[in-house]
């Protein structure tokens, strides 16, 4: 995943860096980093769970616990429907 792709999933998902950050268990800056692709001039790689947890998210995912327990979904809307045939 590219610093404009991660941009691109949040803003489908009509989420802000706040929100994005929330939902990824991540802080704000971070979120502003991986946008950017860089973080006090050096490059910035989006971490795999970060990627997997983007897709997840994108998939409605809000919470997972373990095998054999209930995946929280999130409640899909018209947006998140774009997100899954665009991501």
């Amino acid at each position: 995943m590219e610093s404009s792709d991660f941009k691109k999933w949040r803003k489908v998902l009509g989420l802000s860096q706040k929100d994005a950050a929330q939902l990824l268990g991540l802080k704000r800056r971070m979120i502003q980093y991986y946008e950017k692709g860089e973080r006090d001039g050096d490059k910035v790689k989006i971490p795999r769970s970060v990627r997997l947890a983007c897709y997840a998210i994108a998939q409605g995912v809000e919470d997972y616990n373990g095998p054999n327990r209930k995946i929280h979904m999130l409640e899909k809307s018209d947006k998140t429907e774009k997100v899954l045939e665009s991501v």
